[in-house]
């Protein structure tokens, strides 16, 4: 039961997320080096979706720099992470890469959506709990701002 949840319902993007992120895949595809899977696979969800103006999008909706509470549903353990670019990523602080397992398959989808999805060690079944837009940017401007 491969990634069956993802291919049944859309996934929803805005233009900028879009832009950054196949922006980054090409980048990453055109090196010449051998293409990861992570890469693969999302370039494949973003073949696959929905893209609006980032007002379209809804604030319950994952996005690039949004916390989400995700809970395993086989271990009710509950998580949160900052979903992020591959060079913001640090488990430290509890921030994902969009190109991880786990940042690829909740990319898109909204609060109560439920994701099954092939991670390294067996597959997942994830539900997303909460979503709060923005939760690095304020962090990230403040870098920019004060070092």
């Amino acid at each position: 039961m491969k990634n069956i949840l993802k291919a049944m319902k859309p996934i929803y993007i805005s233009t900028d997320d879009h832009r950054i992120l196949a922006k980054t895949v090409n980048e990453l595809l055109r090196s010449g080096d051998k293409v990861p899977s992570s890469i693969q696979k999302l370039r494949d969800e973003l073949k696959r979706a929905v893209i609006l103006n980032p007002s379209g999008i809804s604030p319950k909706t994952v996005v690039l720099n949004a916390s989400v509470q995700l809970r395993d549903l086989k271990t009710d353990e509950l998580e949160e992470w900052i979903l992020t670019m591959p060079n913001d990523a640090n488990s430290d602080q509890k921030r994902i890469s969009v190109l991880a397992p786990v940042g690829t398959a909740i990319l898109g989808f909204s609060e109560g959506d439920e994701i099954e999805w092939e991670m390294p060690n067996g597959t997942r079944t994830l539900k997303i709990e909460k979503v709060q837009h923005g939760a690095f940017a304020a962090d990230d401007i403040s870098r920019l701002l004060y070092g």
